[in-house]
């Protein structure tokens, strides 16, 4: 068992094409706090934008479009119940034009504003299809930065929010592998994440993640096993990320008891699930990621 626990490790610290654990990448959504602050982000045509009620459509129009382009839930139109709105507004410095977009929270509170680049104030009294799409595109990322500092605020302030109290996750179980791995990498896993300051429920109840483990095997060159190990997280909204290892090991040597095997493998993937959960969640309060005991 010593031999193999070896033969694991070598495998787990390996680098450039050797096999080893491919740490989670959940992509731009995960990357992200969490969704912007409203269902939808109502963008009305302004009142204030030293253009024609024409101009005025195309530039809310083109916000709209050019936040829905990079994943905002935004769309063109007053706000409706629920609904948070951006306001858009233009005042003139000098020879140029600053357009400015506020956000406002479901009661028509204003959460903060973003200054897009100056416009040449000739180019934008033409009112130009595409000055003002433009002008859109070019604010867009700085609205979408404004939302994510304007949830991260909210999120902080709530006693509730994952923020300020450790995640939940229920581990829905593991299937898939030879031996006795089913259950070794279950026990395991609920530790090694326990270690984090994760809370680790065998129920689904309250649960604010769900973490199920899919392992698969086939036969390798010299009478070797591949294993495959993908770790999973879910929540209400779909998949948030997930862990994937890959190792060889001897034929046979999983056929039964997995033993320090899974205890390695475990504390591999607790890790990337971890850096998942954070990143779905965003970092806690005033505190560093928690140290492994």
């Amino acid at each position: 068992m010593r031999a193999l626990l070896l033969v694991i490790l070598l495998l787990l610290a390996g680098c450039g094409a050797l096999p080893q654990p491919f740490f989670g990448n959940p992509g731009r959504e995960g990357a992200l706090l969490t969704a912007p602050p409203p269902a939808r982000l109502a963008v009305p045509a302004p009142a204030q934008s030293l253009l024609t009620d024409a101009g005025s459509q195309l530039w809310a129009k083109s916000t709209a479009t050019a936040l829905a382009d990079i994943a905002l839930p935004a769309r063109f139109g007053p706000a409706q119940k629920g609904d948070w709105s951006l306001l858009l507004s233009a005042t003139m410095r000098g020879q140029d034009v600053i357009p400015s977009y506020d956000v406002l929270d479901a009661t028509g509170t204003s959460q903060g504003t973003s200054q897009g680049a100056p416009v040449a104030a000739s180019a934008w009294a033409a009112a130009d299809g595409p000055v003002l799409q433009t002008a859109a595109a070019q604010a867009a990322p700085g609205i979408d930065a404004l939302l994510t500092r304007i949830q991260a605020a909210r999120l902080h302030a709530d006693p509730t929010s994952l923020q300020n109290r450790p995640a939940r996750v229920y581990v829905a179980g593991i299937t898939g592998a030879p031996g006795d791995g089913n259950s070794s990498l279950g026990a395991q896993i609920k530790l090694k994440l326990a270690n984090y300051g994760i809370t680790v429920q065998d129920t689904a109840t309250g649960a604010d993640y769900r973490l199920r483990g899919e392992i698969r095997t086939a036969p390798g060159s010299g009478g070797q096993l591949k294993v495959e190990l993908q770790w999973i997280v879910d929540d209400s909204r779909g998949e948030r990320g997930r862990v994937v290892q890959l190792n060889e090991v001897p034929g046979g040597s999983l056929d039964h008891y997995w033993g320090d095997v899974a205890v390695v493998a475990a504390d591999q993937a607790a890790g990337g699930i971890k850096d998942v959960l954070f990143n779905a969640a965003g970092p806690r309060v005033g505190a560093e990621t928690t140290a492994k005991k």
